[in-house]
């Protein structure tokens, strides 16, 4: 019998479509990102993920106009800095709220993620968006809301995720040993770290990206035929 007690689960190109996310989430952020931050400067949220983008660019003495436009810069090279995460969350956040946003999901991992919520298995996020962001993508479905499923929410501020580190935090935080957490991803390297922690692991190979052979991680198409009680 399995001793999975956890599904730990990466959100694009796993439950949600990359194209979800390059083609409709980035874009908007960077269309608003001017006016969002003009009309919120004050805010010390906003000011702070500023003054931490200045940082991590190594110039604490940016402007704020130049500062949007390296932040314009990192959502075209898809920067994992924690700022530009947290500032896209909040743009997002507005979207979601006046209809402009949908999250999208696939149907498979719908029915996946509520079949497993119903058996007692614990639901956990990973994601290199922010945890803000996240709830939105699952907040603001076709199904509804499915936040009630999950049990907790991890991003960059854990630490990268593909640093075998940052899931023994994760492991060590929901309160589990990590061999009975199961990871769902579609990225290799992230599962390779994910591996080298202790956890179990399931590669999602939905067609969208392109995944090298021979990587030693169980492969699914979808979450119909994934079974965590199976690991």
């Amino acid at each position: 019998m399995s001793d999975i007690r956890a599904v730990l689960t990466d959100i694009e190109g796993t439950t949600s479509s990359i194209s979800f996310v390059k083609d409709v989430l980035f874009p908007f952020a960077k269309r608003n990102l001017e006016v969002f931050i003009a009309a919120h400067r004050d805010s010390p949220q906003v000011r702070r993920c500023l003054d931490d983008a200045r940082e991590l660019a190594g110039n604490p003495g940016l402007s704020d106009d130049a500062t949007v436009a390296l932040l314009r810069q990192w959502i075209d090279e898809d920067r994992k800095a924690t700022p530009l995460k947290t500032l896209q969350g909040l743009i997002w956040e507005q979207g979601y709220a006046r209809g402009e946003l949908q999250g999208h999901m696939y149907p498979d991992a719908v029915e996946g993620l509520r079949a497993w919520h119903a058996k007692g298995l614990r639901l956990y996020v990973y994601s290199s968006g922010s945890v803000a962001a996240q709830k939105l993508v699952f907040g603001y479905t076709a199904w509804g809301d499915l936040t009630p499923l999950f049990s907790g929410y991890f991003d960059t501020t854990t630490g990268p995720k593909v640093e075998s580190p940052s899931y023994t935090r994760i492991a060590r935080e929901i309160g589990l040993p990590p061999e009975q957490v199961l990871f769902l991803s579609d990225s290799v390297a992230e599962l390779n770290a994910a591996r080298s922690a202790g956890m179990r692991t399931a590669c999602l190979d939905r067609g969208e990206a392109v995944i090298p052979a021979g990587h030693g991680h169980p492969t699914f198409h979808g979450f119909a035929t994934l079974d965590p009680s199976a690991f």
